[in-house]
């Protein structure tokens, strides 16, 4: 395996199995590289390539997308890419990588058991976003309302959307960058862990939600919210035992199964079914032909909302909806 660095520290990390982790479009594998279509645009042609083995003076893992709207983006290393395909920020791929690979011995053995080490929570500062309406998310069908409800703005990053992620308690945790152009998107640097927080949680006990829809991304959350729906999300594919622990502590009694009508999301359907069973009522949504939430579009999500089908795991979730038919005096 190639050797990449990861702060500091120099290891052998498969790159071509962490890739093929991931869908792409019009992918052409060779033994030095994968060329495929962007996956921070939305690209039609191979225009994006990054090296499975070094090259010259270049490490294993460097990519280059020929038609970046950002100059930023425009090239980069392995940890850069491997969070965003991840959905996670740059801190916690440097901790996946070294936790995954690191050496069990020496000064990497210290190394990887000082990442279990919890640190104290900061906020971030409020200054990082400037409340505003964003055209962009107009654009995709979120409404005003919602976008006020959330507070989302103006960041700093000139073309990028400010998407704050906050605690229970409404601290801000994280912030999410999402670009106007394209479905390139990234984390303040320094920010609490995506794996440690789900989007909209403050949302719930502001309004004493008793449902929700749990949903992969804050847009597809944005876009129940503007259907008059609640809804959370966790950031990607992966479901934490610190997120379930966290949705278990909230006001939520109904939680809906909403991520994305694919294979990845259906896998995070099943691991939310599995954490969660025993502790909510269970119901699934039904995007149809639809790949997500924002490409249903808030009228379909109004009558999708009145069509969500329960989930019965087990006769406990029988019970606690024969239980909840009861409160609510039907």
């Amino acid at each position: 395996m190639p050797t990449i660095e990861v702060r500091g520290q120099p290891i052998d990390i498969d790159v071509r199995s962490e890739l093929e982790q991931f869908e792409w479009e019009r992918a052409t594998w060779t033994e030095e590289k994968l060329i495929a279509a962007s996956p921070f645009r939305y690209d039609r042609k191979p225009s994006f390539f990054v090296r499975l083995q070094p090259y010259g003076q270049y490490p294993a893992g460097v990519w280059s997308d020929s038609g970046a709207y950002d100059e930023e983006w425009r090239s980069g290393n392995f940890v850069k890419l491997l969070s965003f395909l991840r959905s996670k920020t740059y801190e916690e791929t440097e901790e996946y990588l070294l936790m995954t690979y690191g050496r069990s011995s020496g000064d990497d053995l210290k190394l990887n058991l000082n990442l279990r080490l919890p640190r104290r929570f900061e906020p971030l500062p409020e200054s990082l976003i400037e409340p505003a309406i964003s055209p962009y998310l107009t654009s995709r069908g979120i409404s005003e309302q919602a976008q006020l409800l959330a507070g989302v703005g103006r960041s700093r990053h000139k073309g990028f959307v400010a998407i704050p992620w906050r605690t229970a308690r409404g601290e801000l945790a994280n912030v999410m960058y999402r670009a106007v152009r394209g479905k390139l998107f990234f984390y303040e640097k320094g920010g609490w862990p995506i794996r440690e927080l789900v989007w909209g949680i403050d949302l719930i006990y502001r309004e004493r939600a008793k449902l929700a829809v749990l949903c992969e991304a804050p847009i597809d959350a944005l876009t129940w919210w503007s259907a008059g729906v609640p809804a959370i999300a966790v950031g990607g594919v992966n479901f934490s035992d610190k997120q379930a622990d966290i949705i278990k502590m909230s006001p939520i009694e109904t939680l809906v199964l909403g991520a994305d009508n694919d294979k990845a999301g259906a896998k995070l359907n099943e691991a939310v079914k599995r954490k969660m069973r025993g502790h909510v009522q269970l119901m699934k949504a039904d995007y149809g032909d639809k790949k997500d939430a924002n490409e249903c579009g808030v009228d379909v999500l109004r009558d999708k909302a009145e069509l969500f089908t329960p989930v019965f795991d087990n006769l406990f979730d029988c019970h606690v909806k024969k239980f909840a038919n009861t409160i609510n005096g039907s």
